[in-house]
């Protein structure tokens, strides 16, 4: 029970990480088109 519990912890914090894609520029950065702020993700 304990490993199935630390897998899914896991996988939650991998899909938290990586939450949205989309084009980064050379700086690793883009505008957010919701809130139109700029951020990094590097």
């Amino acid at each position: 029970m304990k490993k199935l519990f630390a897998a899914m912890a896991v996988l939650f914090a991998v899909g938290s990480a990586m939450a949205h894609g989309g084009g980064l520029d050379k700086s690793g950065c883009h505008h957010n088109r919701k809130t139109g702020d700029y951020h990094c993700h590097r």
